[in-house]
């Protein structure tokens, strides 16, 4: 039987020895679950994600792009790295700046977004 999370998304297919980890430890997730792309994940078990949306501007009646990063806790059963596009789930406060939880890697996704440390790595 497996452990389920509350969030309609797929387990990890590793398992995990992590308390942190929502699948395989003991962290609850609540609130907001949002999409985005890992910028950066060069910090151990940190990844920066970054979230594109678009904001209303009443004066102009029109809307413009804005991006925004969080910084959520990647457990090692994940595996996410720069450029994957994944779910991330809110959760107690994991750190000073960690409230949020990697649970998902899109695998649907056809093309990542590639950003800069993912186009320095290719064109080596």
């Amino acid at each position: 039987m497996r452990k389920t999370i509350g969030l309609d998304v797929k387990p990890p297919e590793k398992e995990c020895e992590d308390k942190k980890c929502p699948w395989h430890g003991t962290l609850s997730v609540r609130g907001k679950v949002l999409e985005g792309v890992i910028k950066s994940a060069k910090a151990q078990k940190t990844a920066v994600v970054e979230f594109r949306h678009n904001k209303f501007i009443k004066k102009y009646e029109r809307y413009e792009r804005r991006k925004s990063s969080i910084v959520a806790y990647s457990p090692p059963c994940m595996k996410a790295k720069d450029g994957d596009n994944v779910v991330v789930a809110e959760c107690r406060p994991l750190s000073k700046t960690k409230n949020f939880v990697i649970v998902e890697i899109k695998a649907d996704a056809s093309q990542p977004v590639k950003t800069k440390a993912a186009k320095k790595e290719e064109s080596k």
